[in-house]
């Protein structure tokens, strides 16, 4: 195999012939069909074509540069650098009721009884 990620697409394309029903190309312990499938995929028992894209599918671009340039336009002025950055917003303070009941503080958790020591008499 020249490419892992050819290897994970064979062995994937693989193992759903083998989860739909094809039956294995090798005896193996494992009942796991993705296992199979690397397996089989490893030992070159998987037959599989590159197929090279068409011209007509391959983009070339246009020119190279900032392609916002191209959204932005020409007739638009550039973006100076503090307009695109938010204004920070100052938190005013809000009035609160007073008179809101406030939760009970919780007791304190039942101390276990600590372990006596062989040497105290208590």
């Amino acid at each position: 195999m020249d490419s892992k990620f050819r290897f994970v697409i064979v062995a994937a394309k693989r193992a759903k012939q083998l989860i739909r029903g094809s039956k294995p190309r090798i005896k193996s312990k494992s009942k796991n069909p993705i296992r199979i499938a690397q397996m089989e995929v490893t030992k070159g028992l998987v037959n599989y074509d590159i197929i090279e894209p068409k011209k007509e599918q391959i983009s070339k671009p246009e020119e190279e540069g900032f392609i916002g340039e191209k959204i932005r336009g020409k007739s638009e002025e550039p973006i100076k650098k503090d307009e695109g950055k938010a204004k920070k917003k100052v938190a005013k303070p809000k009035d609160k009721p007073k008179d809101k009941p406030k939760d009970k503080p919780k007791d304190k958790a039942k101390e276990k009884p600590k372990k006596k020591k062989k040497g105290d008499k208590t």
